[in-house]
């Protein structure tokens, strides 16, 4: 009986994986709006790569569907602004056809992520449609792509004897977002603070009109959120909010942009997000400081939020290493750039000291 019910459970996956275009409401795929493709004049820096797949087989006899082993390649897992990097690195290292990409990057979203990277768990549901494949479920989430730990993630891994090991792979803004009827277009440091703790709660404080500011926030262990607390308030008390929560990305670049209501709104996200991820003509992203997050603010420091994603691998784990140090390298940072991103492996002088609060 389990057999059959994993059969059938493993074809509506697979079916879902190979229609052009269908929306994959799970994961990190329901907080993008927008179609992923390789970039415009895409190069093939790995000539030969060092982690191939592994061998297929039969899920069953008779069966159509085919068990793909993981062989040298990482599974992953992750937080959804590094959807596109994983994509990225399946073209160059598995000359995956972009049809199977949604498939086989089947990110949960940070915090599920590190629950299976801490765990010891799968991922599930990973396919290649194309081949009737599914990815190996009894092989555990090797390689983290994303943001920091929080601190609760970390005490999950301290409390099963887990030791994370972070390298460093790219530059991002951590960016603040308000309607684009809203005539502020820059805050302070100090004023973000204020109004996430609670102290400042009109736009008119701050150069806007008078209208109350509603205060957007991510659900604790997310990503964003992580940040917010690490990398904005730095341990100062944030605001307790019940209403203006928002549980995807997405909903809350839409809940600021909206109509109705978003007026008095802030929230925050990533510029890679906001950029390429989730597009919305309806908010714009404020400078902090009098400081844009353009890249070259980005590498020299300048900008206030600066931060970085992470590969992130347990440690003595050596082929999430050997990963890792691969994607850190030049041909690494190359793939890194050309899928969107800003390496972080740039010229000692320009390079940002970007360190993980633990």
């Amino acid at each position: 009986m389990r057999k059959r019910w994993m059969t059938v459970m493993l074809a509506l996956v697979l079916a879902a994986a190979m229609v052009p275009g269908m929306a994959r409401a799970e994961g990190s795929w329901g907080s993008i709006n927008q179609e992923l493709s390789r970039a415009e004049g895409w190069q093939d820096y790995v000539a030969e790569t060092a982690f191939p797949l592994g061998e297929g087989h039969p899920y069953a006899e008779g069966s159509d569907i085919t068990v793909q082993d993981w062989g040298a390649y990482p599974s992953m897992d992750g937080s959804t602004v590094c959807v596109p990097l994983a994509m990225e690195l399946a073209r160059q290292h598995l000359d995956m056809a972009e049809s199977d990409l949604a498939g086989f990057v089947a990110f949960s979203t940070t915090h599920y992520a590190y629950e299976r990277l801490i765990g010891g768990l799968p991922n599930p549901t990973v396919t290649i449609g194309s081949r009737k494949a599914m990815m190996d479920d009894t092989r555990p989430v090797s390689l983290f792509l994303g943001t920091e730990p929080s601190d609760e993630e970390w005490a999950m891994a301290k409390a099963a004897g887990v030791e994370l090991e972070m390298v460093p792979v790219c530059y991002d803004a951590f960016v603040f977002l308000v309607n684009g009827a809203n005539p502020v277009d820059d805050l302070s440091v100090e004023q973000i603070r204020g109004i996430y703790g609670g102290s400042v709660t009109n736009w008119q404080d701050v150069g806007g009109e008078d209208r109350v500011i509603i205060p957007w926030q991510r659900p604790k262990n997310s990503g964003s959120q992580t940040a917010m607390e690490n990398l904005v308030m730095q341990g100062r008390t944030l605001m307790a909010v019940s209403n203006y929560i928002s549980d995807g990305m997405g909903d809350l670049v839409s809940a600021v942009g909206d109509y109705d209501n978003g007026r008095g709104s802030l929230g925050y996200s990533y510029l890679y997000y906001v950029d390429v991820l989730y597009k919305s003509g309806s908010v714009k992203v404020l400078s902090v400081d009098g400081i844009a997050p353009t890249p070259e603010n980005l590498r020299s420091g300048a900008y206030p939020f600066t931060t970085c994603y992470w590969a992130v691998y347990r440690k003595g784990d050596e082929q999430a290493a050997a990963f890792a140090a691969w994607l850190a390298g030049e041909e690494g940072q190359r793939c890194v750039a050309q899928a969107g991103y800003i390496p972080f492996n740039q010229p000692e002088a320009e390079k940002t000291p970007v360190e993980s609060v633990h």
